[in-house]
């Protein structure tokens, strides 16, 4: 499974959890007002409280303290999904930065590289042109011996003669 669809599967876990506090707290909100209506219910004589209504009252009292307590089971869950997202986008934040690093130390060496091989390619241009302009000087030369030599030769036939 690649990273994106990692991190979406774990966003999605992130928003259920999400969707299945916000039920909870809606169930414990109700309870509250079932709660807070049996405290107002009197049914003893002149309007008392009798112990029924006070164990009715205690025991939605004791359902909303455990609905407290799933709720607090299931935060802790969602922060610690929270918690592992953050810890991969840090990972994946440093693994990217090390890969950037990586990249520009690959960049910068292949850059001297590519400056060292273009001097080195103007130094055998540079040396190129000077042993073809020596080429051409003793080239040169020898068409002017060979001149010299052939019109000595023509000479001394033309002085035979």
């Amino acid at each position: 499974m690649n990273a994106a669809a990692q991190f979406k599967a774990d966003s999605i876990a992130y928003q259920r959890q999400r969707a299945k506090i916000n039920a909870m707290l809606a169930v414990r909100t109700e309870k509250f007002g079932q709660y807070d209506e049996s405290l107002s219910k009197h049914t003893g004589i002149f309007g008392l409280q009798t112990k029924k209504d006070i164990r009715r009252s205690n025991n939605i009292l004791m359902d909303i303290v455990k609905t407290d307590n799933n709720i607090y089971r299931e935060l802790k869950i969602l922060l610690e999904y929270r918690t592992f997202q953050q810890n991969q986008v840090q990972d994946q934040s440093k693994e990217t930065e090390h890969i950037a690093t990586e990249s520009m130390y690959t960049i910068n060496r292949l850059q001297d590289q590519l400056l060292k091989l273009k001097k080195q390619n103007e130094e055998n241009i540079k040396l190129q042109d000077k042993a073809s302009l020596n080429f051409k000087i003793i080239v040169f030369i020898l068409v002017i011996i060979i001149l010299f030599l052939l019109k000595n030769q023509i000479r001394r036939k033309e002085t035979n003669l």
